[in-house]
């Protein structure tokens, strides 16, 4: 055998080998299959459909992410950083009705700073995979909504439609109510507060004035 072939297949062998030990560490960590899929939720699902069905590849990304990401720790917020987030949130809702678009790119804006004061990476305007990545880990059954306002706002996502952009911005406020509060508990305290509310809240959000769905319609 020539001296490049036995190379190549020390290079193969250390690759398999390689692999074989991250796939152990991981299962050993408790990120194989069926903990991702407890862990990740319905993000679990998209992602394996991201990648064409290849289960073992959306599991290394899984994985890698809560390699990279598992680590981190809200940061706490002061209450008036929490009350001018709430009162900026409340204000973009009733921007909507004028200013559909301006007001879903300002609500894709304000979670992307409010996930960075709680301690996940920073996300410039287009490049936001790190904090995708690292809100999936922690919010695996909001991070999508996060995706999608913030694929609305970008100038590809022009051709969206009034109704999706008012659905993005109504699915996002799950995310917002998660990084707004301090866990689990205050979260589901908050809900209830909001379903007490009066009819301002973002379950009653007004259609946007040149919406084309006719009076009655419901929300």
């Amino acid at each position: 055998m020539s001296t490049v072939l036995i190379v190549v297949a020390l290079i193969v062998l250390v690759a398999v080998m390689g692999a074989a030990l991250y796939f152990w560490r991981s299962r050993s960590r408790g990120l194989g299959g069926p903990a991702l899929q407890r862990r990740f939720g319905p993000e679990y699902d998209l992602t394996v459909a991201r990648h064409g069905g290849d289960t073992e590849a959306a599991e290394r990304e899984l994985a890698g992410r809560v390699e990279r990401f598992g680590h981190l720790r809200s940061r706490p917020l002061v209450p008036e950083t929490r009350a001018r987030y709430a009162e900026r949130w409340e204000a973009l809702q009733k921007r909507f009705v004028d200013a559909p678009r301006e007001a879903v790119t300002e609500a894709g804006e304000l979670l992307a700073g409010l996930a960075q004061e709680r301690g996940f990476p920073a996300a410039t305007a287009y490049e936001d995979q790190d904090q995708a990545a690292a809100l999936s880990v922690h919010h695996p059954e909001n991070v999508d909504a996060y995706r999608r306002i913030r694929r609305a706002a970008r100038p590809e996502g022009a051709g969206t439609s009034t109704e999706e952009l008012r659905t993005a911005l109504l699915e996002a406020r799950g995310l917002f109510d998660e990084l707004i509060t301090e866990g689990r508990r205050g979260h589901r305290a908050h809900r209830r507060h909001d379903d007490r509310a009066a009819a301002h809240g973002d379950r009653h959000l007004p259609r946007a004035r040149h919406s084309l769905k006719p009076k009655g319609s419901g929300i």
